[in-house]
């Protein structure tokens, strides 16, 4: 018995030291798309000023002071009432640290490279005749975008390699605002790639003004704040955090939902789930742990969250 054992844990142990092809192809593609981007700014003599403004829309200080205040709220109206250094908010915290110190600027390069990479390879987006367009069909590209993200989104919870580096997001059982920073690097290739097409399609000379990426991001954000909120009415075209807390439940309706800041795409697709009133909030994350979790006991558990953060990051590579 004890050989048998042994030869197990041997067999588990060469599977976790297998490479994921999936995540490899994923992470070359993300290398491309950042590759393109700094030839091209430095080619321009523009990536310094270009990291700094991409930074100041994605980590406006009003978006850090709206973060700060769901914090608060979380506190005083709790869906789930927890302890303030709760294991789950502390991890995502590092999440949080980790977006303000290198997401934030590689989610710049990767809108750079998207749309270095379509420039070359479809002419066609680049359409001249959109300079005519009134500045109103930046409210038009919105929505495009958004129906990109879904579409990312939708993508994945289908397709193997894009759920292996997702799923780090729904592995939290302790839903907060913070969880919004809970996303491996290479969940966003999918989003920023797609997005760019309405963009260099619709706007032409009318780019978008910094301050409606900074709207946009803050609004899908909030939905997963740890309150009971459905914005009400207007929670019917909103996600709210009640709306989107049920695409993060345990008990499998994580393909519902999947709007990032509207909801007419889940209508459109039949995917629309909304709250029901004065019902209790689900239980979230996933069912049989398949990522390291720091809500498990044993060496997970206890590890320190910068190195269980490693781990998890990691962990979408190996085919175990």
């Amino acid at each position: 018995m004890t050989t048998i054992n042994a030869e197990l844990g041997t067999t588990e142990r060469r599977r976790a030291m297998l490479v994921s092809p999936g995540t490899l192809g994923l992470a070359a593609a993300t290398g491309l798309v950042l590759f393109e981007a700094v030839d091209a700014l430095l080619g321009s003599h523009g990536l310094g000023a270009t990291l700094h403004a991409g930074w100041s829309q994605l980590v406006a200080p009003a978006f850090v002071l709206l973060v700060l205040a769901a914090v608060t709220c979380e506190r005083l109206w709790p869906a789930e009432r927890r302890p303030f250094l709760a294991r789950g908010h502390v991890q995502d915290a590092s999440y949080f640290l980790l977006y303000i110190l290198a997401i934030a600027p590689f989610m710049t390069l990767l809108s750079v490279g998207s749309a270095v990479i379509l420039r070359s390879h479809a002419t066609w987006l680049q359409a001249t005749w959109t300079a005519q367009w009134p500045r109103w069909t930046v409210v038009v590209t919105l929505l495009a975008m958004d129906l990109c993200n879904w579409l990312a989104h939708w993508g994945d919870h289908r397709v193997g390699a894009l759920w292996r580096v997702h799923a780090l997001h729904h592995s939290q059982e302790e839903l907060s605002v913070l969880t919004s920073f809970r996303a491996h690097p290479l969940m966003h290739i999918t989003g920023f790639v797609l997005a760019t097409v309405p963009v260099l399609l619709l706007t032409g000379a009318h780019p978008l003004a910094p301050v409606l990426i900074t709207v946009y991001v803050c609004l899908g954000t909030l939905p997963h704040t740890n309150v009971r909120w459905s914005y009400g009415p207007l929670g019917r075209v909103l996600v709210s955090p009640a709306y989107h807390r049920q695409h993060h439940a345990i008990e499998g309706q994580q393909e519902a939902n999947l709007g990032v800041v509207l909801t007419v795409w889940d209508v459109v697709a039949g995917r629309a789930r909304f709250p029901v009133r004065g019902a209790a909030p689900c239980a979230t994350g996933l069912a049989g742990r398949p990522v390291l979790v720091e809500q498990a006991g044993g060496e997970a558990g206890h590890a320190a969250p910068v190195r269980l953060l490693a781990r998890q990051l990691a962990q979408p590579f190996t085919t175990a």
